[in-house]
């Protein structure tokens, strides 16, 4: 996969069209390529996926698992797509970095996936 280049499932794609609305996520769609769910490959970010990844510079590394708004708690690690790092994180593979601006100085970071597990369909 090109380091531009973002996957999602056509199962996701619907549901989260729906959502996106001339926003962070709305940019994010518009240049993906929807796929099958049956060729969605294993090691990329889609919905209900564990996510471990690091800002570079930074040196922590988070794990999360990215889910629908209604689903988001912070407690249990659950970010929403709707926020921008759940938006960064969707649809990259395994090793895969974007830069990312959302950061209070307007600096912007790169954001690299680590690790990826995807969901139990």
């Amino acid at each position: 996969m090109r380091n531009d280049e973002l996957l999602i499932a056509d199962r996701d794609y619907a549901r989260l069209a729906a959502l996106a609305r001339g926003d962070v996520l709305a940019d994010e769609l518009g240049r993906a390529t929807v796929l099958p769910l049956a060729r969605m490959p294993e090691n990329v970010v889609r919905m209900h996926s564990r996510v471990t990844y690091q800002i570079e510079g930074a040196g922590d590394r988070r794990e999360v698992e990215l889910v629908f708004p209604e689903e988001a708690d912070a407690a249990a690690g659950k970010v929403s797509v709707l926020a921008p790092v759940g938006a960064a994180l969707l649809g990259l593979e395994e090793g895969q970095s974007i830069d990312w601006a959302f950061f209070p100085d307007g600096n912007v970071r790169r954001l690299r996936v680590l690790r990826t597990e995807a969901p139990a369909d």
